[in-house]
């Protein structure tokens, strides 16, 4: 039985590299099961700066920043079969990519 619309994929991570190999991969098992992929589409990169003090009591104009950024890819399967789901379940992404799945 063939699952009906579509599935998105949004995979989250900080190291870009990353997050874009386990999008190839997801697009490459899906297109290996007949299924029709749109993406990776790279969505706007969060990035959260934090501010410290250098000093531990004094010098408040002596500053360092740190920042963390999020990169994000989306994939979209339109008209997936099982086979293309059973392919996915069974995929192993790299470490470090935060995945989440909406049918």
């Amino acid at each position: 039985m063939a699952v009906k619309g579509k599935i998105r994929i949004r995979l989250k991570g900080y190291d870009h590299s990353i997050v874009d190999k386990a999008a190839e991969k997801i697009v490459d098992t899906a297109k290996r099961t007949g299924a029709q992929v749109s993406g990776p589409v790279p969505l706007p990169t969060e990035k959260e700066i934090i501010t410290v003090l250098r000093a531990v009591h004094m010098y408040k104009d002596s500053r360092e920043q740190f920042e963390q950024r999020t990169h994000k890819r989306l994939v979209d399967i339109v008209r997936p079969s099982q086979k293309t789901v059973e392919a996915l379940t069974g995929l192993e992404l790299p470490a470090g990519v935060e995945i989440e799945i909406k049918l």
